[in-house]
């Protein structure tokens, strides 16, 4: 009997992919490489590197990590810089060399660094200029052996860089002084490696490409074993989602979301890559009016992104005036995307806004909604072609009634080999037929196989023996007006065990709690609504703009505590 879902899958997308069609990773960047090799492949601030100039470039390091390095195969090497045109360079080079990739935050506290490199065995990196130092002051305690230094401007033409690198270093002072005395420069290298052969390495599919690491379904940040055979499954299933509304080698990808983080790695970066796709590097997202500008110069086709980033857009007084004429899809990830915000972005840009999703142990993509049109709202989708989803409740029974919530669980061939260097972690997510569960609560939404997370396990609200999902407080709350952004947490309660708390940004100064618990009663069933309301000017956010809950509970926890102390 086929899944539920394959009824609905839209005309052209096959419902199986064939995950060995290639080796590895590396075989299906050549081919790209090679088949693409004139057309434009990334550009940041301006500048433009082909999908041959890529493909060279990435032979340069490949050649000196294999003769003047002892790194071999197998070996971890880090990567922590923006998005910038070193990335990819890099990235293609260190995976044609057979190394293992750690994607690394720039963000991180030395702390972060630490447990990453310690804990992934890393024994070189490839780092920023502008974040040195920090390694400078843990480099002692890690296996890191070699060190390349870029700034900014690197790749840029030479008038460019000096320019850039100068005003960087110089004026803006981005770059805190640093002494590690056996760094080298990643120009050098690739200077250096331009005098060198590149020796094709053997990699077998079952071979890791990237240990990525994640907070997870649980605990500490621990590192997805991502092989090859996983990664090239997703680029082949996210390039078969999108290949009936896509043409090869025309489409201009707008990335604002960091490479280093698993959805833009591998949606952006590589299953655009495999589509001849042009990828728009943007570096600092955060700088609105920069995004907006950087934007008026294209005329963009694709753009991935989250909630708060399509939001920030939204409000942005000159988005609306870009030239969306050759604009075809639009696909949020790493958090539920608000209803209210689906709606303001097909009003303003005239394209749907889909919803995918996934998580970094499954490379990362699961489901999508359809990208030609939106149904049902609020729905992640249907699962992608080679991809199995179960619900299942409190005693692992599965779950196939309509609109009752169970744990998300994924079969395919794009999860991971397991928790790197932890068995007992693994085993708590993947059972022994493959199933990984999520840890996500979904439900869903009708006969065509349609879903709906209602949210995280651990975020889960417990009022009086009812379950309150926060997404959907907070999805009713983002329609107010009023509001630019919100998050709903549990805080205790001595009558009801916990209530709900809501942090709110104001969109509209004069907004009042009175006028956002009025809103709630119309809108929300009591035990639903929230009990106090606290405004602030930001959320605490993640790398990649996800509005962290966690934060604001530990604030709050803590607060309760020190208030019950006095």
């Amino acid at each position: 009997m086929e899944p539920r879902w394959y009824a609905a899958y839209p005309e052209g997308v096959p419902k199986e992919i064939n995950p060995d069609r290639y080796d590895n990773l590396v075989v299906l960047l050549n081919e790209s490489i090679q088949r693409f090799r004139h057309l434009p492949a990334f550009t940041n601030m301006g500048t433009t590197l082909t999908y041959e100039e890529i493909g060279t470039l990435s032979d340069h390091f490949a050649a000196y990590i294999q003769q003047k390095t002892d790194l071999k195969p197998g070996d971890k090497i880090a990567i922590q810089m923006p998005n910038l045109l070193q990335y990819p360079v890099v990235l293609f080079g260190a995976l044609k060399a057979g190394l293992v990739v750690v994607n690394t935050n720039p963000l991180y506290t030395e702390r972060e660094m630490l447990h990453q490199f310690t804990d992934s065995e890393a024994k070189a990196i490839v780092i920023l200029a502008n974040f040195a130092d920090k390694l400078q002051n843990i480099l002692s305690k890690t296996s890191i052996k070699y060190v390349f230094v870029t700034e900014i401007g690197d790749l840029f033409p030479t008038w460019k860089r000096w320019l850039v690198n100068a005003a960087v270093r110089y004026i803006k002072k981005m770059v805190p002084s640093f002494d590690i005395p056996q760094a080298i420069s990643l120009r050098h290298v690739l200077e250096e490696g331009r005098r060198l052969t590149f020796r094709p390495v053997s990699l077998s599919k079952e071979d890791i490409a990237f240990l990525q690491y994640t907070g997870g379904t649980t605990g500490v940040a621990k590192g997805a074993m991502l092989t090859h055979r996983n990664i090239v499954a997703n680029m082949e299933q996210i390039y078969a989602w999108m290949q009936p509304r896509l043409e090869d080698g025309k489409e201009i990808v707008i990335t604002a979301l960091p490479l280093y983080h698993i959805f833009a790695l591998t949606v952006n970066c590589l299953a655009f890559i495999k589509n001849g796709g042009h990828n728009i590097l943007i570096t600092n997202p955060r700088d609105i009016d920069g995004f907006v500008k950087t934007l008026k110069k294209y005329r963009f086709t694709v753009m991935t992104g989250v909630n708060t980033l399509f939001v920030a857009l939204l409000n942005h007084p000159k988005f609306k005036d870009l030239d969306f004429s050759e604009f075809k899809v639009a696909v949020g990830g790493g958090m539920a995307l608000q209803e209210y915000t689906v709606k303001r972005w097909r009003e303003v840009t005239g394209t749907y806004l889909a919803e995918g999703y996934g998580l970094t142990e499954a490379s990362p993509v699961l489901t999508c909604q359809r990208i030609d049109r939106i149904e049902p709202p609020g729905s992640i989708g249907i699962p992608l072609p080679s991809t199995e989803i179960k619900l299942i409740d409190e005693n692992g029974e599965e779950i196939t009634e309509l609109n009752r919530p169970g744990e998300l669980c994924a079969r395919g061939p794009q999860v991971m080999k397991g928790y790197w260097k932890r068995p007992d972690e693994t085993k708590k997510v993947l059972d022994e037929d493959g199933w990984l569960k999520t840890g996500d609560i979904a439900v869903w939404l009708n006969e065509q196989g349609y879903l709906k997370i209602v949210d995280r396990k651990k975020d889960m609200i417990l009022v009086s023996g009812f379950n309150v999902y926060p997404n959907e407080v907070e999805n009713v709350l983002a329609n107010h007006e009023g509001i630019l952004e919100v998050a709903a947490i549990g805080v205790p309660d001595e009558h009801s065990g916990e209530v709900v708390k809501v942090f709110i940004v104001k969109k509209d100064p004069n907004l009042t709690e009175e006028d956002v618990l009025e809103y709630a009663k119309k809108h929300l069933t009591g035990y639903k609504r929230p009990k106090y309301v606290e405004f602030r000017d930001s959320l605490p956010k993640s790398n990649v703009g996800k509005i962290l809950r966690r934060v604001l509970k530990e604030e709050e926890l803590a607060k309760r505590k020190s208030q019950k102390n006095e």
